[in-house]
């Protein structure tokens, strides 16, 4: 059972021999780590356990393992955006969908 949020328009074709689809992913999405934008395109991916922030290009900003990340939506925050601390910096993500959702079923607190 994999789950994936993305953009109309942003989804990959599957290709034939390819890896398995990971648990979620969203793509088109801001990351910024304050006071700087990183991406405006980039992608956000929960695949084996992992937490992974990608730029527009597929080169990762950094990962780590769902144990040790934290995310969740302040108050002032729209209601597609999140903030995560991923091995201690925090990120602004923008445009995500349900990643706070798909973050608590992939950990177990869902």
């Amino acid at each position: 059972m994999s789950e994936r949020e993305s953009e109309p328009g942003s989804e990959r074709e599957p290709e034939s021999g390819s890896e398995p689809e990971p648990e979620f992913t969203a793509t088109r999405v801001r990351i910024e780590r304050w006071p700087r934008e990183l991406t405006r395109a980039g992608e956000v991916r929960i695949e084996d356990g992992r937490l992974s922030l990608l730029t527009s290009y597929g080169t990762e900003i950094d990962s780590a393992p769902l144990g040790t990340v934290r995310a969740g939506r302040p108050w002032f925050a729209k209601d597609d955006e999140a903030v995560a601390k991923v091995n201690g910096t925090r990120y602004r993500i923008s445009g995500s969908g349900r990643f706070l959702e798909a973050l608590k079923k992939a950990t177990g607190h869902a």
